[in-house]
């Protein structure tokens, strides 16, 4: 059951991705997240501790009124039909996968370079990446972009479809909440070195599996579409795979670098800051816009190798094929 949604999902994700005007749950997460900051932070000292025991007891609770959202709304939909109960499922799956947005979003870059227009390039980038984008040249801007959908490869794609598959969309749900957790208060400034200490880990812990997942499916997406290196993206993946702070980050970065041929990461400002990174990959050429449109179709290929492997491996552990 959870594997047929699961691929439903998977398909309405590229057939329809995230209509804006439609309300999404991670909106829901969202706003948990912001109102939960704003009261522990007034229950709990500004000290390390305190902070830190708020995050942790914020990352607690969202954790388990997302999840248990998710188990409530599906348990009723069974008890009125198991039919609603599976099309609901469906649905779930479907607004937890970002393939279709993700490269929706970057090809918006694509297109105002293409048009010759960089300024609407910064502006279109600024919505997909968490760094400051006025300090980016026309080249920064496209590995900018390149790098996020390195990245979000695992966080928005491999990453919940793993936990759909293999177990179900309440641990679906509860990744997205962690993994939305991250994105808003993993940080590592001023204001969030404590407080979003706890969500920080909870995400490296849930991403451990998936993201090494992303980079053996992009690696192989690599190898069998045209116009990749498959050798090279295993290679530079073996050598830069630590290459980030996090130990998941440079996975899908790593091996991106390595099928198109250029180097991304390296130095970037946050808040202000400029933080020191180590470059990815051996760039023999400059990055260009079609880079851009060349990470999605490896992205979407990594998607499919990683919805057939996946979907394998559970129907032969399940019994329910055997080799």
């Amino acid at each position: 059951m959870e594997l047929a949604a699961a691929g439903i999902g998977f398909l309405l994700d590229l057939w329809m991705g995230d209509p804006e005007e439609w309300w999404h749950p991670v909106r829901g997460i969202g706003w948990m997240v912001d109102r939960l900051e704003r009261l522990l932070r007034r229950c709990f000292p500004k000290s390390s501790a305190g902070e830190m025991a708020a995050g942790g007891i914020m990352a607690l609770v969202v954790l388990a009124a997302t999840a248990g959202a998710a188990g409530g709304l599906l348990g009723a939909a069974r008890r009125i039909h198991p039919a609603l109960g599976f099309l609901l499922m469906c649905v779930m799956d479907w607004q937890l996968l970002a393939a279709k947005s993700l490269k929706t979003e970057s090809m918006k870059v694509y297109d105002a370079l293409e048009e010759g227009d960089v300024e609407k390039a910064r502006q279109a980038v600024s919505r997909i990446v968490g760094r400051d984008t006025r300090p980016l040249s026309e080249e920064g801007i496209i590995k900018a972009a390149v790098e996020t959908v390195a990245e979000n490869t695992s966080d928005g794609v491999i990453a919940p479809l793993f936990y759909l598959m293999v177990f179900g969309p309440m641990w679906g749900f509860a990744y997205k909440a962690v993994n939305t957790m991250d994105s808003m208060v993993g940080y590592q400034n001023e204001r969030y070195r404590y407080f979003g200490r706890i969500p920080a880990r909870l995400d490296d812990l849930v991403n451990l599996v998936p993201a090494r997942l992303a980079a053996f499916f992009l690696i192989g997406a690599a190898w069998a579409l045209p116009g990749f290196n498959g050798k090279e993206a295993w290679r530079i993946w073996r050598r830069d795979r630590r290459c980030h702070k996090s130990p998941n980050s440079a996975q899908g970065e790593a091996a991106c670098a390595g099928a198109l041929g250029v180097e991304l990461a390296g130095p970037a400002w946050y808040f202000g800051v400029l933080e020191e990174k180590p470059v990815i990959g051996s760039g023999g050429r400059k990055a260009v816009a079609e880079d851009i449109a060349r990470v999605n179709r490896l992205m979407t290929g990594s998607a499919w190798f990683g919805l057939a492997a996946v979907g394998l491996a559970c129907c032969i552990l399940s019994g329910q094929w055997h080799i």
